[in-house]
């Protein structure tokens, strides 16, 4: 019994987020059986949720994230839909508008995020509240990345740096690809940031 037999919704969007685990391995130069180590997962069970055979548990969505250098949130808020080849089948609308209380919704890195945009991109802006007062693990993706603060303080570890960078209210960072970073609140109190990804490259 298949994931169509049981439930065709879910059946879709385990094809739209298993082609977008497929496109970002690609566009990462893993291997499926790469991947599936990075993630501490099994060589078929990847396979299937790639295929859309499978849906993945939000366990394994963020092991699958973590290993990718993105988020549960990125995963999720997946493209138009795909033909059964892997291609999109619509080209995305030349206007996205997301209202606000709007918007993908989930985790990201120790917080949550909102998509501030829909369908295929060329980069992902979100909206991100965190108030982690303890630095997670570190991110590092192909993908350049800018950073806007909205509101709070806070710290970025860069990894090779002697001190972290601390960021008020107004300020800015640009990071470009394969740079690894990890951030944290600054004072213990909650911050809010706008983020801009670059989208991964697409095959």
């Amino acid at each position: 019994m298949t994931l169509s037999d049981t439930d065709p919704a879910l059946a879709v969007q385990a094809e739209r987020v298993g082609g977008r685990i497929r496109d970002m391995r690609r566009a990462r130069s893993f291997t499926l059986v790469q991947l599936a180590e990075a993630a501490g997962l099994s060589h078929p069970f990847l396979s299937q949720l790639e295929r859309g055979l499978a849906s993945p548990s939000m366990a394994s969505l963020e092991r699958i994230a973590r290993a990718l250098g993105t988020s549960q949130v990125e995963l999720l808020s997946v493209d138009e839909p795909r033909s059964r080849h892997g291609h999109r089948s619509e080209p995305a609308d030349a206007v996205s508008v997301v209202r606000a209380g709007t918007g993908a919704r989930g985790p990201f890195s120790e917080g949550s995020a909102r998509m501030l945009v829909e369908g295929a991109r060329a980069f992902h802006p979100m909206e991100y509240h965190g108030g982690n007062a303890e630095y997670g693990d570190s991110f590092i993706h192909d993908e350049d990345e800018w950073v806007y603060v909205l509101d709070g303080r806070i710290e970025v570890d860069l990894g090779g740096r002697a001190d972290p960078l601390r960021f008020a209210p107004g300020d800015a960072l640009y990071l470009a690809g394969g740079t690894a970073h990890r951030l944290r609140s600054s004072d213990g109190d909650a911050f809010r940031l706008l983020i801009v990804k670059e989208h991964p490259a697409r095959l």
